[in-house]
């Protein structure tokens, strides 16, 4: 069995560290937050993970929260068009249900049950002069921090990297009260479409005082959607929010109607960061090499809900690469391998579609949002591509592609 460390605290870094511990290696976890600082700071994400990242959970026997968190049955796609009428309206089901956990809830239970089954924990932020000495008593260091110095050490892969540029302003609330959608009796995820202005995702979830709403806005830079930024009092956040709700996507905005409310005063985020690929092994300054994980390594805009199930994805196929390995050294040959599976098992087909969905459409695409509208099977192959993005490319991608699938679909 190995030692291994993994720095960070996250969905992968977590997930990962809870598999490797359940095969006996010896492992210990660096963050920089106590549980309990983790639930009394800001939220962190707007994750809704489907149902293949939660079959990894399962597997592992972490889907605690499958009786409280709301069942996401459905995914549906609003279009916007002149004075803010809705040109195009519909749901596809999911063939699996998704959920969405607070990783304010999420986390710290994490991290409290990996020190329940013996590992270690460590709380202290991490340079890369601390990495450099802490790594020559491991047999492998993963890094699984997406922000901070720590990513300076894995360079900018170009050419998988076509953004050097923020391409959206992300604006997060979560929120009790808000009122169903009257068009299905069932939770879904709601994805709303202004071209040319940006997005508005509704995510049901839960959090630290229950079943809540996400409303989330991605606007285009410099646009009328990019009024936040992190300063922003919560209350004031949420203005804006519903103000720009009220303003494009009206038949939203009567869902709040009767009264929503942050649901606390943590309850808010704002930003933005360039999509990127890195390099997957990080070099220290005395020659040592450390594993990115999950968004050090591949980081997607947020606009396809990727990144959680991305993170699952990323641990499942480094916890697959680790065992495969056995007692072999965990070389820089190793590590660009197992990232390699990754990338080609996942992860490239999630940045090609998310950076496609960052681009305006091109008219097959809007030709496939279109039919969805009138067939029902475009509908939840859609849907269901959010679960399993690899499926793009066979239909989605290009005109001769949403041609073929357009055609089959008459045919049958």
């Amino acid at each position: 069995m190995a030692k291994i460390l993994i720095v960070g605290a996250g969905q992968a870094g977590l997930q990962l560290a809870l598999g490797l511990q359940g095969d006996g290696h010896d492992v210990t976890v660096m963050t920089d937050r106590t549980p309990d600082e983790i639930r009394g700071g800001r939220v962190l994400s707007t994750q809704c993970m489907f149902d293949t990242s939660l079959g990894h959970e399962r597997a592992l026997g972490l889907n605690l929260w499958d009786g409280q968190a709301p069942r996401v049955e459905g995914l549906g796609v609003s279009v916007s068009g002149p004075d803010a009428a809705r040109v195009i309206d519909w749901v596809g089901r999911l063939d699996g249900p998704a959920q969405s956990v607070d990783q304010r809830v999420k986390m710290p239970a994490w991290l409290e049950l990996f020190a329940e089954r013996g590992g270690k924990v460590v709380v202290n932020g991490v340079t890369v002069s601390d990495l450099d000495l802490l790594v020559r008593g491991y047999d492998l260091t993963l890094v699984a921090a997406g922000k901070g110095e720590l990513v300076s050490m894995f360079a900018r892969n170009p050419e998988r990297s076509p953004y050097t540029a923020p391409q959206r302003a992300l604006a997060v609330s979560y929120v009790h009260g808000l009122g169903p959608r009257p068009e299905h009796d069932f939770a879904a995820v709601r994805c709303n479409l202004v071209p040319g202005v940006g997005e508005l995702f509704v995510i049901p979830a839960l959090t630290l005082s229950g079943p809540c709403d996400i409303l989330f806005w991605e606007g285009v830079p410099g646009g009328p959607l990019d009024v936040f930024e992190p300063a922003l009092a919560p209350e004031e956040h949420l203005r804006r929010t519903l103000e720009l709700m009220r303003t494009y996507t009206p038949w939203e905005y009567q869902r709040t109607l009767g009264g929503v409310e942050l649901t606390d005063g943590r309850a808010t985020l704002a930003g933005r960061y360039t999509p990127v690929v890195r390099h997957a092994v990080g070099e220290l300054p005395s020659g040592g090499t450390v594993l990115g994980v999950a968004d050090v390594v591949v980081a997607n805009d947020p606009i396809t809900g990727q990144g959680s199930n991305s993170a699952s994805k990323c641990a499942t196929s480094y916890l697959s690469a680790i065992r495969a390995h056995g007692d072999r050294p965990f070389d820089r040959a190793f590590m660009e391998a197992a990232f390699e599976g990754y990338w080609t098992s996942t992860a490239g087909d999630v940045t090609a579609w998310t950076n496609a969905m960052l681009a305006p459409p091109p008219e097959h695409v809007l030709n496939l949002i279109g039919a969805a509208g009138q067939l029902p099977p475009v509908a939840a192959r859609f849907a269901n591509g959010f679960d399993n993005p690899s499926d793009f490319p066979n239909w989605f991608f290009t005109p001769e592609a949403a041609d073929a699938y357009l055609g089959s679909l008459a045919q049958g």
